[in-house]
């Protein structure tokens, strides 16, 4: 409970009891008084729980908003790794290819020649 919210609830049953004490005793400035005390305590306490309320939803914005930090960053940090782990697969499978190109040269220019046979072929202008 906050400061407003203690000073309406008070000022409110301040109201409560003017209006009663001017009921009985037919004074009907104390009543008018205590029904603005009334109102004005409701009031104040309602601005206190809707400042408290405020607080709330900001100290849960500011949480949320960490937490979206702190996933970003794995988020990141897993997509540093899968990109590692892709860079050391294509590193290995370039050296395996290099070395069975090296082990099989006939095979491996037979198969580039092919290769530049086709894109020839279909990269050549139409009659």
């Amino acid at each position: 409970m906050n400061r407003d919210q203690f000073h309406g609830a008070s000022r409110h049953l301040k109201g409560r009891a003017q209006t009663a004490l001017g009921g009985i005793t037919g004074d009907p400035a104390r009543q008018v008084r205590g029904a603005v005390n009334q109102v004005a305590g409701g009031a104040q306490y309602a601005y206190g729980r809707v400042r408290e309320r405020a607080g709330d939803l900001a100290e849960d914005g500011r949480h949320l908003a960490h937490e979206v930090r702190d996933r970003a960053g794995n988020l990141i940090e897993g997509g540093r790794h899968l990109a590692h782990d892709a860079r050391e697969r294509g590193a290995a499978y370039g050296q395996r290819a290099v070395r069975y190109a090296d082990d099989n040269r006939a095979s491996a220019l037979f198969g580039l020649a092919a290769v530049a046979f086709a894109v020839g072929w279909f990269v050549r202008p139409k009659p």
